[in-house]
């Protein structure tokens, strides 16, 4: 990228790389647009809730950190209680989830003196918000900026809307075959989606793909495989687990996922870059071919809504509506409806869990194993 002016915005910057050294392919462009350390979508704001431009499910409820808390009280117990062991949160917003995370599982004897709690952000901003949020949970805390400085021992990750995130490439097929699909200019100088002049290598092509018509999309992510092979490799040398949670799909297929929002509202992908959030749905076949390639075990992908309910969200709901008025039962209902409908949450979102070889099966999976027997 050219060296960058400081009164430029992203799109200016932008426009200049792709003047000098042609069309940028459009995982480059995602990772522009959200990691610029400058103008990147992450770095500079507080994109979450009702001022932000977006809601995340630990935003809309209590109950779910709470559930995944007691997750991870069963896992650390699945794991003979190590002491000590990690608890690594990766892409942690404001921090609200791992707080009340924490705050669930403080009724385990040992599980706050045996955890170190790990966060793995990229954003000063996002940042300097986790630090206020933990502040009151009495423990410390540890920032890194990737995956790579953690301690290797015993370590529970916990992934909430973060592969959505990661880059992604597209490519395209014409009459003359596959194409990546780039960010260039237009005859008004203006950003345009198109495609590179080059064909993509055949080995490019996944297999499911290849017999695809003129104008199919095939979307990958290098970048999220790279990053789960790290997860994965840290789980298989010092023992431990992962809960991954992302709206996505089970099973391959060609379309475009690629999508932009601002204030609540979907936007082009080319709307100004850098002030929007960009995502793509996650491909969960892929990320489990990446743990069991690494010997990891893998439960799911299951919907959210099976996840919580096996979780026990209907008990937790029980139980809390019984401490307010009409009100606050309305509130928490509300709340538990956007979680598990279909219509909201509960089947976009995906749950998958990888665990080490040696691990029994984790929560909810061992109880619905147990459940398919009888």
């Amino acid at each position: 990228m050219p060296q960058p002016d400081s009164q430029q915005t992203l799109e200016q910057q932008i426009i200049e790389t792709i003047r000098q050294d042609g069309p940028l392919p459009l995982d480059r462009y995602m990772n522009l647009c959200l990691a610029h350390p400058e103008h990147g979508y992450y770095m500079s704001r507080d994109p979450f809730g009702r001022g932000g431009d977006f809601t995340t499910a630990p935003e809309i409820s209590q109950m779910f950190g709470e559930l995944i808390g007691i997750w991870c009280v069963s896992s650390w117990q699945t794991l003979q209680a190590p002491d000590p062991f990690h608890l690594v949160e990766l892409g942690p917003g404001r921090g609200t989830l791992m707080a009340d995370l924490l705050r669930a599982a403080k009724v385990m004897p040992g599980f706050h003196d045996s955890v170190r709690v790990h966060m793995v952000e990229t954003s000063p901003v996002l940042r300097a918000l986790q630090e206020k949020t933990l502040a009151a949970t009495g423990l410390s805390t540890t920032w890194h900026h990737d995956i790579s400085s953690l301690p290797q021992e015993p370590t529970i990750f916990i992934g909430n809307e973060f592969f959505d995130a990661l880059p992604v490439q597209q490519i395209q097929k014409s009459e003359a075959g596959w194409h990546e699909r780039v960010v260039g200019l237009g005859e008004d100088a203006k950003l345009q989606v198109g495609l590179a002049s080059d064909r993509v290598p055949e080995a490019i092509v996944p297999d499911w793909a290849r017999d695809g018509e003129a104008g199919d999309i095939t979307e990958f992510s290098p970048a999220r495989a790279d990053y789960a092979m790290h997860l994965a490799k840290h789980v298989a040398e010092c023992g431990g687990a992962m809960l991954l949670i992302d709206y996505g799909h089970t099973r391959p297929g060609t379309g475009d996922t690629l999508q932009a929002v601002s204030q609540h509202n979907p936007v082009d992908i080319l709307h100004e870059p850098g002030e929007c959030d960009l995502t793509a749905h996650v491909d969960f076949a892929a990320l489990e071919a990446c743990f069991k390639d690494a010997g990891l075990a893998t439960y799911g992908p299951v919907t959210q809504s099976r996840f919580l309910a096996g979780m026990g969200i209907a008990e937790r709901m029980e139980m809390l509506t019984k401490r307010g008025g009409a009100r606050e039962r309305m509130k928490i209902a509300e709340a538990a409806r956007r979680l598990v409908a279909g219509t909201e949450m509960g089947h976009l979102f995906k749950v998958l869990i990888a665990t080490h070889k040696d691990m029994p099966a984790p929560q909810p999976f061992a109880q619905m194993e147990k459940e398919a027997k009888r």
